[in-house]
């Protein structure tokens, strides 16, 4: 927890990066069970569940990096497009809205984006509150 506070948008980017690679490896592990096994087509309960453990952390570092930046413009960002992520990931489980597979690709990349653009904007009370890239 003190990582994510001390260096969130470092940990933040790279939350959304490994969100973004598990994205893109569940269809590659799909058509590897597919060929093992046929007639199993859902993915274990541990591989769905990394998408609500991926929202939890980005949601601490976004909620971190909103905290600390002296960019108005980033707080507002950050929320936007982790409120995008949150509802894309949401609709996929309970599927209100039919939308294409990669559209939980851009959420993503916005906040990687955001985080690491964000990094030139930490405002601290302290010296450590940034982490070592202020």
């Amino acid at each position: 927890m003190k990582l994510i506070l001390q260096r969130s948008d470092t940990f933040g980017a790279i939350t959304s990066t490994l969100c973004m690679l598990h994205c893109l490896v569940t269809p590659l592990f799909f058509i590897a069970q597919a060929s093992a096994a046929v007639g199993h087509g859902e993915a274990p309960v541990w591989w769905r569940s990394l998408d609500y453990l991926f929202l939890v952390i980005s949601f601490l570092a976004v909620y971190r990096s909103a905290q600390i930046t002296s960019s108005s413009f980033i707080k507002p960002a950050l929320w936007i497009s982790w409120i995008a992520l949150f509802v894309v990931i949401v609709n996929e489980k309970l599927g209100w809205i039919p939308l294409p597979e990669y559209s939980i690709y851009a959420p993503a990349m916005a906040l990687v984006g955001l985080h690491l653009y964000n990094r030139n904007y930490c405002e601290c009370k302290t010296d450590n509150c940034c982490g070592d890239y202020e």
